[in-house]
């Protein structure tokens, strides 16, 4: 009586049996199921109804408080567990939770965005130094996850506009002070240079048994989709975040992390093992190199460590196969090429157009791959060992939706998000440009050749063929450049459970 009059239509039966029979006759959105009944008990029906109805929420109702009875409903997926004496207002919670919890969700998530919108909208132009913007990036993906729970696309719209804006400020605030930082400021982000200095040497110097997992290209929004599965084997003891350097490229981010150096000090220490852009050798075949030779400059150089760089799915097998070879080393390093290979294949292959035609669909396929891949196995294994876990990246990467012209000489480089080059010709308001790259800690190939970044969403486009060039590459993702996304990026301590 009380349900119905809550709006509610009831259908009622007395044993397992006859539910069963009109469980099969009609559909239904909830059953609530006694354990004690005469015939089938509780969990016999329960059994039953999962043969016919796997997704039918089933509410279990029980006067026993027996462990066992517990756990066998849980096992069974049971959507709650009531234990009488039920009180009315029990059931319609229950009720509430099963049927009406996404709009319930939609509806508050909707209300506290807007409120959000309003606040973020306020603050964003008074964002004045790094911790600010770093709050300020986690505020926004924090909505973008709250959002992707919902079914209305307007609300992603509004935010999606409210992250342009922040990277048109955001990138006014690289512009001014990026090679005041260069250049030893103050008020500097910890850089990709220092972050193995910063959080790993002291680890390795207590003595702890360390994997650093690089996954490529992992922004921080990819590493919150994947979070709650590695915490499944891990906890997080620390999350920090720091800046890529430009360009937000991996052959210099990536070399700059484990060398801990930056790239004119990478080219200056090791002039036969590193390539500049117009250079066809490949750009970051020296890593394991650069790494050692760090570790060495920070008295660690004894250390029994492992280097692996995973670019398909049978490395990434072999190595965890062979887990037990490496486990008993002080470091092991992994580089994990996916999330790279990912961005990639949205430029050239059609299908993964299709499934990452956004940013909510591009977290969806990381997760994806994620929970089937052999790193989440490798994951598995070093929580057993109880070695603990350093996870990070090299760079993030942006949408680009805008193009901007681009003329320059043919030894230019060929990155969309940034170029090297001299006598280049672009639109000004577009770039960030380097003129001095000396500033900036970049090698140069030739004395007049300099740097310009592109901004926000925008990417490099020839006026040769441009219509062409154009549709090939817009709503891709890149890197290089300078955005929120590229540039505030996630380094992670996690503790095995």
């Amino acid at each position: 009586m009380f349900i119905t009059d809550k709006g509610y239509d009831v259908d009622t039966v007395n044993n397992g049996d006859e539910a069963l029979e009109m469980i099969e006759e009609t559909s239904y959105d909830l059953v609530f199921l006694d354990e004690n009944m005469p015939g089938l008990t509780g969990l016999e029906t329960l059994q039953h109804i999962r043969s016919q109805n796997q997704t039918l929420p089933v509410v279990m109702v029980t006067k026993s408080e027996e462990e066992h009875i517990m756990e066998d409903a849980i096992g069974a997926q049971i959507a709650d567990y009531l234990i009488k004496p039920v009180n009315p207002n029990q059931l319609l919670l229950s009720i509430k939770k099963n049927l009406d919890k996404n709009k319930l969700v939609s509806q508050k998530t909707t209300s506290n965005y807007q409120q959000a919108f309003r606040q973020i909208g306020m603050e964003l132009n008074e964002v004045r130094d790094v911790e600010s913007w770093v709050e300020m990036y986690k505020r926004l993906v924090y909505w973008e996850m709250e959002l992707d729970r919902l079914d209305d696309p307007s609300m992603n719209e509004i935010l999606s506009m409210q992250k342009t804006e922040a990277n048109v400020i955001f990138s006014k605030f690289i512009e001014k002070n990026y090679i005041d930082w260069m250049q030893g400021a103050d008020d500097a982000p910890v850089f990709s240079p220092s972050i193995l200095k910063k959080h790993l040497f002291p680890m390795l110097k207590e003595g702890k048994k360390v994997f650093v997992i690089l996954i490529d290209n992992l922004r921080y929004d990819q590493w919150k989709t994947i979070q709650p599965t590695f915490q499944q084997y891990f906890k997080t003891r620390e999350e920090n975040m720091f800046f890529s350097i430009l360009p937000t490229a991996t052959q210099y981010a990536r070399n700059s992390i484990f060398s801990g150096l930056m790239p004119s000090e990478i080219k200056k220490r090791f002039p036969d093992q590193w390539f500049d852009d117009t250079e066809e050798e490949g750009k970051n075949l020296h890593e394991e190199d650069f790494l050692r030779d760090n570790l060495r400059r920070n008295g660690l150089g004894n250390i029994s460590m492992s280097y692996n760089k995973i670019t398909n799915h049978h490395n990434a097998k072999k190595l965890t196969d062979g887990y037990n070879s490496i486990a008993a080393n002080q470091l092991n390093v992994v580089v994990y090429n996916f999330v790279d290979m990912l961005s990639h294949a949205k430029t050239d292959t059609r299908l993964i157009q299709e499934l990452a035609d956004d940013d909510k669909a591009y977290r969806s396929l990381t997760l994806s791959w994620f929970k089937n891949s052999p790193l989440l196995d490798l994951l598995r294994k070093i929580a057993d060992s109880k070695t603990e876990v350093l996870l990070t990246t090299d760079h993030g990467t942006i949408h680009v939706d805008t193009p901007t012209k681009l003329v320059g000489l043919r030894e230019i480089t060929t990155n969309l998000r940034y170029k090297q080059g001299k006598n280049m010709s672009y639109e000004k308001k577009d770039v960030f440009e380097i003129s001095k790259p000396e500033l900036a800690h970049l090698p140069k190939v030739h004395i007049s050749a300099n740097y310009v970044f592109a901004k926000e969403k925008m990417f490099f486009a020839y006026p040769n063929n441009y219509n062409h060039f154009v549709k090939y590459y817009k709503n891709t993702y890149q890197h290089g450049g300078i955005s929120l996304e590229e540039m505030v990026i996630p380094i992670v301590r996690l503790s095995p459970r």
